[in-house]
């Protein structure tokens, strides 16, 4: 039985490098799924056990936020903060730079994906109107937004599992990562301004600047400062309660403030709920099944000890770091932090797998879903930017932010060494 649960298992994981299996209509989320039926079908994992597999407060938390982001999306406050922003008499490098703050700090709380998929069609349309090239801030966007959210435990789905699994400390997590998030900006700006010197109105920016605007499926959606106000309320009453109440669990916190949101006279349930990424759910019940049945054949245990033995001690900072940044990069980061918590001991295990396998993320577009909305979304507006194009900034800034992330790591270890 262990063989085939390798072989499900290898199969699940393939799919999660290749996005897809040859010959099959699936994505990654269709193959966690059929990878977790497969193992239930063949008595591999018992329905009991796969239910007791599902880690409920990750799903939970992700499922709150959501409803969260929802809230904000309905309410137009997205929308409303890139047309501000894109207003304000700035220097094309200050806008740079004021977008990168502003996308990073929405990041941090409400999810750099769903940050992306909001500001990136209002963005352009706002880039065209002042005759600017789109390119250097649908990129900032895609880094800000990724670096952003490394910020905080609920700033992305990986950081949700890591900081609900190792239980970790909400506002300690904010003061390690804080430090490391701001000079990634910082390399951010100074790299995309430095690319960018001169050329802030290319010809491509031109060009789309001079085309007709196409119909918008995503038209933009009016402020609505009530609903507004109700999700930032929420939003920040959840923030206080992470901080200071550490007591009362934050998934319970964050499904009460949900609910809050969810009673309303004016938005009905269906909207909310349809804003839902129910697909990025079924994909995380997938993998905790595949994974935990993976767990109980000792197979992964064994590996450890193998890795041990030859001087590879993956439970220490430092084999944990460069196994999180390969594994980001094969398998996208959810799946490699799924695969390395069960080796997360160490003290700074858990902040070392949150910054890492975010930061990882801005290397290529496929590294994390944030780069491949902002792609997807200037695609559909006539705006083409390539792995080439993405690769001159991405690369660049993640191998800065993760230098950046190793010496704040190292700093931390020097009061235990």
């Amino acid at each position: 039985m262990s063989t085939i649960i390798f072989v499900v298992f290898c199969i699940v994981y393939l799919g999660m490098i290749l996005g897809g299996l040859p010959f099959l209509q699936l994505d990654r989320t269709g193959i966690a799924l059929l990878g977790a039926i497969a193992l239930i079908g063949i008595g591999a994992v018992s329905p009991d056990e796969a239910a007791k597999s599902i880690h409920l407060p990750t799903l939970i938390l992700l499922f709150s936020f959501m409803v969260v982001s929802a809230q904000m999306r309905l309410g137009g406050f997205y929308d409303w903060v890139t047309r501000r922003l894109a207003a304000l008499p700035l220097s094309p490098p200050l806008l740079l730079a004021a977008l990168s703050l502003v996308v990073a700090a929405l990041s941090a709380v409400f999810s750099n994906d769903i940050v992306c998929l909001a500001v990136a069609p209002v963005l352009i349309d706002a880039c065209r109107a002042r005759r600017l090239d789109p390119v250097p801030y649908l990129l900032a966007l895609a880094c800000a937004a990724n670096v952003g959210s490394a910020a905080t435990l609920i700033g992305n789905q990986q950081n949700m599992l890591i900081g609900e699994t190792l239980k970790l400390s909400f506002g300690g997590y904010f003061a390690q990562a804080l430090l490391p998030v701001l000079l990634g900006l910082l390399v951010i700006w100074g790299l995309i301004a430095w690319q960018t010197r001169g050329r802030w109105t290319s010809a491509e920016g031109a060009a789309a600047g001079a085309a007709a605007p196409e119909r918008r499926e995503d038209a933009e959606a009016p402020l609505d400062r009530w609903q507004t106000a109700k999700g930032l309320s929420v939003a920040a009453v959840l923030l206080a309660v992470f901080l200071f109440l550490p007591a009362w669990p934050r998934d319970v916190a964050a499904l009460t403030g949900a609910g809050l949101l969810l009673t309303s006279r004016k938005l009905h349930s269906s909207k909310m709920l349809g804003l839902v990424d129910w697909e990025l759910l079924i994909l995380f019940i997938g993998l905790f099944v595949v994974n935990h049945a993976l767990q109980q054949t000792g197979i992964v245990a064994a590996i450890v000890a193998d890795f041990a033995a030859a001087g590879v001690n993956l439970g220490q900072p430092v084999p944990l770091f460069a196994a999180t940044l390969v594994l980001s990069n094969i398998v996208s980061n959810v799946p490699a932090v799924m695969l390395l918590l069960p080796v997360a001991a160490h003290a700074l295990a858990g902040p070392t797998l949150a910054l890492v396998s975010t930061l990882a993320g801005n290397l290529l577009i496929v590294g994390s879903i944030a780069n491949i909305i902002v792609v997807n979304v200037a695609a559909r507006r006539g705006i083409r930017i390539d792995w080439r194009r993405h690769a001159r900034v991405g690369v660049p800034v993640t191998l800065a932010t993760l230098a950046i992330c190793a010496a704040s790591l190292w700093w931390h270890l020097l009061p235990a060494a």
